[in-house]
């Protein structure tokens, strides 16, 4: 009870040790012994008067899915699958809010349960489905190549931050780079944006299992339904 490190003992001093007995003291005694603002605060609260708002909603700052392996060998016919399946959980709830992110972050947990994260920044934000598996999928090399004695992986993970409120898309010239297909502005990346939103729209008439990335449908029949994950989703 009480605000400050020292307030509990001396409340203990007059005999309050309870919410009861404090809301029996009279504020000017608190005032006293806590000081005018501490004191009547306490005592406010104490009759349950607290003109603070009640926030009882807060949007996520971050979109984030990860899937539990069992024990599996840290190869790519394991690791890619997966990724390409959690990118598109987080990709299209992305989508969905118009709230792209810049921070990619990928977390491998390894046979021992001890996981390593790593994390990029890109320059603009993404929400295409395999813009964000292929990054995953680099970041998980990386972790993989910096651990060669771990060969076998227990849960793999995907979170995007630093997410934005409907940016507005830099375009790009087609400069023949090597990641054009994952810079969301250029000819490429747009072409993937717009056909991840004609993949939302069939779903959203025929539901999430109408349509998707092959190897995502394979594993979706496997996996925990999308539908009960949801249900600890924040709102984003």
């Amino acid at each position: 009870m009480g605000r400050r490190p020292g307030d509990k003992a001396r409340l203990a001093e007059i005999g309050v040790e309870t919410i009861g007995q404090l809301a029996k003291t009279h504020s000017g005694a608190l005032e006293r012994l806590l000081g005018p603002a501490a004191g009547e605060k306490l005592a406010a609260l104490a009759w349950n008067r607290d003109p603070r708002k009640l926030v009882t909603h807060r949007r996520a700052h971050s979109a984030g899915a990860q899937s539990a392996l069992g024990r599996k060998p840290a190869e790519a016919k394991i690791f890619v699958p997966v990724l390409l399946h959690l990118a598109d959980r987080v990709a299209s709830r992305l989508r969905a809010k118009a709230r792209p992110g810049r921070t990619v972050t990928v977390r491998v947990r390894f046979a021992d349960l001890s996981a390593v994260t790593r994390s990029v920044t890109l320059d603009q934000p993404i929400s295409a489905t395999l813009m964000l598996a292929e990054i995953a999928e680099e970041l998980v090399r990386g972790v993989l190549a910096a651990y060669p004695g771990e060969k076998t992986i227990s849960l793999l993970a995907i979170s995007v931050s630093h997410l934005e409120e409907s940016a507005e898309l830099q375009l790009e010239l087609p400069l023949g780079l090597v990641d054009e297909k994952q810079r969301p502005g250029t000819q490429k990346g747009l072409a993937r944006f717009g056909a991840d939103r004609a993949v939302d729209k069939i779903r959203l008439r025929f539901g999430k299992q109408a349509v998707g990335y092959g190897t995502v449908a394979l594993e979706a029949a496997r996996s925990v339904p999308d539908a009960f994950r949801e249900l600890a989703e924040k709102e984003l």
